[in-house]
């Protein structure tokens, strides 16, 4: 792994433990195993080394989720594959947790990939509901940014009641209530 890659990954852990704020570059640099100097060779500093770090966590976390969305299978499938995917709960999501992060949501860059990727899910959920309601799967009077937007919240409270709890009951149990939820709105034929 090149130097550039190991500041982008020492980078991307460390935010996840300890978010935007607590990550200081002499923690970049030691868990790189680099020096000052390189870390200033390959990024202009620590806002340009998040951004690369937060950048590459969005995309991963978009083609893992796009791996299921585009899979074969009816649409509740697909959301359900995506939901029950294995994850680490108890750290959170390493996009969202971001958003807790009050210097790192005050700028704008650095909020930018966070925004883009949730507003993506939000959008690409909506795309397979609507996809779902369009064959009859789904009740036709399911809103898919509404149903999306649900989702994603359940999803991402799941995790706060997981780490507030040191228990991954709670987040398996909200996954459980709106995977219930969506089930109640398929259609009888699929049931």
């Amino acid at each position: 792994m090149s130097t550039a890659e190991r500041l982008i990954e020492s980078t991307r852990e460390l935010l996840w433990e300890r978010g935007y704020a607590a990550t200081s570059p002499k923690a970049i640099q030691q868990r790189a195993g680099v020096g000052q100097g390189s870390m200033y060779h390959h990024f202009a500093g620590k806002p340009d080394l998040a951004l690369a770090a937060i950048s590459r966590t969005a995309e991963e976390m978009r083609a893992k989720a796009e791996a299921q969305f585009s899979a074969p299978g009816t649409a509740v499938e697909r959301i359900t594959s995506y939901l029950l995917r294995e994850r680490e709960v108890l750290r959170g999501c390493p996009i969202g947790g971001l958003t807790q992060d009050p210097d790192l949501m005050a700028d704008p860059a650095l909020r930018a990939p966070v925004e883009e990727t949730l507003a993506w899910l939000r959008g690409r959920l909506a795309e397979v509901v609507a996809e779902g309601r369009g064959i009859g799967e789904l009740d036709a009077a399911l809103d898919p940014q509404a149903t999306a937007a649900t989702i994603v919240a359940v999803l991402q409270g799941g995790y706060v009641l997981a780490r507030a709890a040191d228990s991954v009951a709670p987040f398996d149990q909200a996954i459980a209530g709106v995977l219930g939820l969506l089930a109640a709105h398929t259609s009888i034929a699929d049931r």
